[in-house]
C-alpha cells in the first residue's frame, strides 16, 4: 500500500497500543549547555546489516570536538569486521542487551545524552520502549525505518524534500528535519576485483540482464506483472533476483510461467560475501526498483558499482527513497511517475544501448562529485541539523521543522 495517511494511522495504532508513553522516570530537567552535544545512537543492527553498511563512515567522521557519540547496542555481536569497525568509531560503545527498556533509558539519562537517535524504528529487534520512557530531551528517528513512528515522544524524523514534500508533513507525527539528501553512505565499501562470468551466475551468454536484489517480500504482484511485461517486450532478456529461500524461488518461477514467461528467464543469485556481492552488479545492465517499498541500501549498492537504477516514485516515505538517491547522484531522468512510464523506460533502455551507455557514463562521472557518496558533506549537514535541534531545546522552544540546505 502506498497511502501515507494509512501508514500514519497504522503506525499510531501499533505504537500507541504496544509502546504508549511511560512517565515512570519523570521529566528530564533542563541541563546547562554543554561544549559538546552528547549523541546516543540506539540499534540492534550494529553488525552485518544494511543500517551499518550505510552509517559506518558517518560515525567515523563525526566531529568529535563538537559531538560525543555513544552507541547503545541491543543486538547480537556477530564478531564481523563491520562490528569491530563500529565499536572503534564511537566514543563509547555499550552493549545493553541484558538491560530492560527502562534501564537503558535510565542509563542514557545518567550519561546526559542530549539527542537520542533510534536507528531501528518499527523493524525487527528494535526497542521503541526505550524511547517511550524518554531516554533524552530530544529524540529522533533515522534510516532503519522508512516512515513515521506514530507517537508523540519522537520529536524529529530525518528525511529530505523528495521523500517528504512540504505538503505531506501532515502524514507524520514527528517534525521533519530536511537534510540536503537523506541517505548516509559509506565510501569505504570495497568492490571485489573478481570478474564474474555470466555462465558461473547461471545467466545466458547473450541478452539484456535486468536485476533486483531486494528482499523477496518487497516484490508485490503489481511490480511482478510489470516486470513480466518488460521481459515479454525485450527479447532474450532475463531478470536476475536475490534468492531468499527455495520457496520464494519456486513461487516466483511459477508466477512467471502463469504470465506466459519461460521460468528459465528468472535467474537467482545466492548470498555471497559483501565485496563479491557488489562485484556481481557489474554483470547486470539495469536495476529495476520495487514499488511501493523501494530499494534503499541495494539501490545505493547498485549506484556505487556503476549500475543505473530505475524507479517509480510514489506517495509514502518508503516509495520515494530511490528517487531521493537518484536526485542526490544527479540522475533524475531515471525517476518515473507512472507504471506505464516505468515499463516504457525499462524497455527503451534495454533496446537502445546508446541511451543506456550515456546514462552509465553520467553515473560514472557523478559518482564521486555529487552529494550521494559525499559522506563528509552528509556528516556536516547532519551535524548542522543536530545543532539546530539542540539550540531550539536550549532556547526553550518546541521542536519544529528544520531545513538544512
Amino acid at each position: 500500500n502506498d497511502d501515507a495517511l494509512l501508514h500514519k494511522r497504522s503506525a499510531e495504532i501499533y505504537a500507541q497500543t504496544k509502546y504508549p508513553f511511560k512517565p515512570a522516570l519523570g521529566p528530564i530537567s533542563r541541563r546547562p549547555k554543554n561544549k559538546k552535544i552528547r549523541m546516543g545512537y540506539f540499534s540492534a543492527d550494529f553488525r552485518n546489516h544494511p543500517v551499518s553498511f550505510l552509517t559506518a563512515e558517518l560515525f567515523e567522521l563525526h566531529d568529535k570536538n563538537r559531538f560525543e557519540i555513544t552507541a547503545f547496542s541491543f543486538g547480537a555481536d556477530d564478531k564481523s569486521l563491520i562490528r569491530l569497525r563500529l565499536s572503534q568509531a564511537f566514543n563509547q560503545f555499550i552493549d545493553v542487551r541484558q538491560k530492560s527498556d527502562k534501564e537503558i533509558a535510565q542509563l542514557a539519562r545518567e550519561l546526559e545524552i542530549d539527542i537520542a537517535v533510534d536507528l531501528g524504528g518499527h523493524t525487527k529487534d528494535s526497542r521503541t520502549g526505550i524511547f517511550s520512557y524518554r531516554a533524552a530531551p530530544i529524540q529522533a528517528s533515522y534510516i532503519g525505518y522508512l516512515g513515521t513512528m506514530g507517537v508523540e515522544y519522537y520529536d524529529y524524523l530525518l528525511a529530505d524534500e523528495i521523500i517528504i514534500p512540504k505538503d505531506s508533513q501532515q502524514f507524520y507525527s514527528e517534525k521533519i528535519t530536511y537534510l540536503a539528501s537523506y541517505q548516509s553512505n559509506d565510501r569505504k565499501r570495497i568492490i571485489s576485483n573478481r570478474v564474474f562470468t555470466r555462465q558461473e551466475l547461471g545467466l545466458p551468454e547473450k541478452g539484456f540482464v535486468f536485476c533486483c536484489f531486494n528482499n523477496n517480500y518487497k516484490i508485490l504482484p503489481a511490480t511482478f506483472d510489470g516486470w513480466m511485461r518488460i521481459l515479454k517486450a525485450v527479447e532474450s532478456s532475463v531478470l536476475f533476483l536475490y534468492s531468499e529461500n527455495k520457496w520464494a524461488e519456486e513461487n516466483l518461477k511459477k508466477e512467471a510461467k502463469a504470465r506466459g514467461i519461460d521460468s528459465s528467464r528468472l535467474v537467482f543469485g545466492r548470498q555471497i560475501p559483501m565485496e563479491e556481492y557488489l562485484a556481481r552488479y557489474r554483470v547486470c545492465n539495469l536495476f529495476l526498483d520495487t514499488i511501493p517499498y523501494n530499494a534503499g541500501t541495494t539501490a545505493s549498492d547498485a549506484l556505487w558499482t556503476g549500475l543505473p537504477v530505475l524507479t517509480l516514485i510514489g506517495q509514502s516515505f518508503a516509495s520515494r527513497v530511490a528517487a531521493s538517491l537518484l536526485k542526490a547522484i544527479g540522475l533524475p531522468e531515471l525517476i518515473t511517475n507512472s507504471q506505464e512510464e516505468y515499463e516504457a523506460l525499462a524497455i527503451e533502455l534495454a533496446i537502445s544501448p546508446k541511451k543506456l551507455a550515456e546514462i552509465k557514463l553520467k553515473l560514472a562521472n557523478n559518482r564521486m562529485t555529487t552529494p550521494l557518496f559525499d559522506t563528509p558533506l552528509f556528516t556536516k549537514n547532519l551535524e548542522a541539523a543536530y545543532i539546530k535541534m539542540y539550540e531550539r531545546y536550549q532556547s526553550d522552544l518546541e521542536p519544529d521543522h528544520i531545513v538544512i540546505t
